[in-house]
């Protein structure tokens, strides 16, 4: 009869140390290209593709936390900055917690092949006996040698010896222990060389070789090796999906206009049951679109009068609401306007600008351009303005 596979244990939480200088690597390797995506993506994939986890810290270097951490952000990420050594960055990502998580696990960025059954197994282990770390047998035969280096002194036994791995699983009140002994400023290995100096054990998680930090340029030939193999007996576990939008409004006397979350000045602005921010409205609806979920008027119908003259920005936070319980990330989106007045081209920067930051996006990832209809219809002649926008989701 086969094993009955483990279920995640409740109230767990995992922290990626992610913010390492990559000396031995001479660049950095946090975002360093693997497997066609950046090596962090596929570290953090394994985490969030687990359901049970309640919360997901990444801690990062400052410089990856300014470009980055609003990305992370809107996926769900909770988001530290980086301490001088292991066990400082580990104590921003502990902070980061919230008070209901009882089991952590702590993970190298730098591992983005771990298996998720280690993890399962890890985590259930700490439930039960109070941390748990991987580990993977030894190849080599490991020797001794004299302290000025030059001599072989003597062979251990190998088959009580494992090469340690994360993640390292650990009931909260042991991995605060653990936080609260380690000398300030000192550089531990890893955490569980502090569990030992208390006294403690950690329990022993078999785990496998693919489960590889990548420290040096040979290690990333050696895991992308890997990779190409569990690619083959592994189906992706994430899609890029597309979604379209469009809305319309009229211009009307005695309204704001608003495009994009941005006031623009012009005598004319839109009619609607909200702010008439077309551009938001269509790029919401792409990004409904892309998971399947409807469009905006199904969670804000115009019969319902309290929310008249809504901030289409908070239609926008519902949106991301929605894709965050469907697990899809935001990777782009593109919105063209159909405007023949006001000319739309000095505002590009400012409608991008608020759009990222309403969507919690690199500016990089938002596209904002305008077009006229030439003199044509209801838009050519000033009475209208239109949008069309396209969004792009990993799920």
């Amino acid at each position: 009869m086969p094993a009955r596979k483990q279920s995640i244990p409740k109230h767990c939480a995992a922290i990626i140390l992610a913010g390492g200088r990559a000396r031995r690597m001479g660049r950095e390797k946090q975002y360093l290209e693997f497997a066609g995506r950046p090596m962090l993506e596929w570290t953090a994939e394994a985490f969030s593709g687990l359901e049970s986890f309640e919360e997901l810290v990444l801690v990062l270097s400052p410089e990856n936390l300014k470009l980055y951490g609003a990305g992370w952000a809107a996926r769900g990420f909770k988001t530290a900055r980086a301490g001088a050594t292991r066990m400082d960055s580990l104590r921003a990502g502990f902070a980061a917690l919230s008070g209901g998580i009882a089991l952590v696990a702590v993970h190298d960025g730098a591992r983005p092949l771990v298996n998720p059954e280690v993890i399962v197994k890890a985590l259930n282990a700490a439930a039960a006996s109070g941390a748990a770390v991987p580990g993977t047998p030894l190849k080599d035969t490991i020797k001794t040698i004299s302290k000025d280096g030059a001599f072989f002194e003597g062979t251990l036994e190998r088959a009580r010896l494992l090469a340690a791995q994360t993640p390292q699983c650990y009931q909260r009140k042991v991995l605060q222990k653990i936080l609260e002994t380690a000398e300030k400023g000192a550089d531990y290995s890893d955490e569980s060389q502090v569990l030992e100096s208390l006294g403690l054990k950690a329990a022993v998680i078999p785990s496998g070789y693919d489960n590889i930090k990548i420290t040096t340029p040979e290690d990333l030939i050696v895991a992308e090796a890997f990779m190409k193999e569990k690619k083959n007996i592994e189906p992706a576990r994430r899609q890029m999906r597309f979604g379209f939008g469009y809305d319309i409004h009229r211009l009307v006397e005695g309204r704001a206009l608003i495009l994009g979350g941005v006031k623009i000045d012009h005598p004319k602005g839109l009619l609607g049951h909200s702010d008439g921010d077309v551009a938001l409205h269509a790029i919401c609806d792409a990004l409904l679109g892309s998971v399947a979920a409807g469009e905006i008027g199904v969670y804000f119908p115009p019969t319902d009068l309290t929310i008249m003259g809504l901030s289409s920005s908070l239609i926008a936070e519902k949106v991301l609401e929605i894709l965050k319980a469907k697990k899809a990330a935001i990777v782009n989106v593109d919105a063209t306007i159909l405007a023949e007045e006001p000319k739309l081209k000095p505002h590009y920067e400012n409608i991008r600008k608020s759009v990222s930051r309403i969507l919690k996006l690199d500016l990089e990832n938002v596209s904002i351009k305008a077009k006229s209809r030439e003199g044509l219809g209801d838009i050519g002649h000033g009475e209208a303005i239109a949008c069309y926008a396209v969004a792009g989701v990993l799920k």
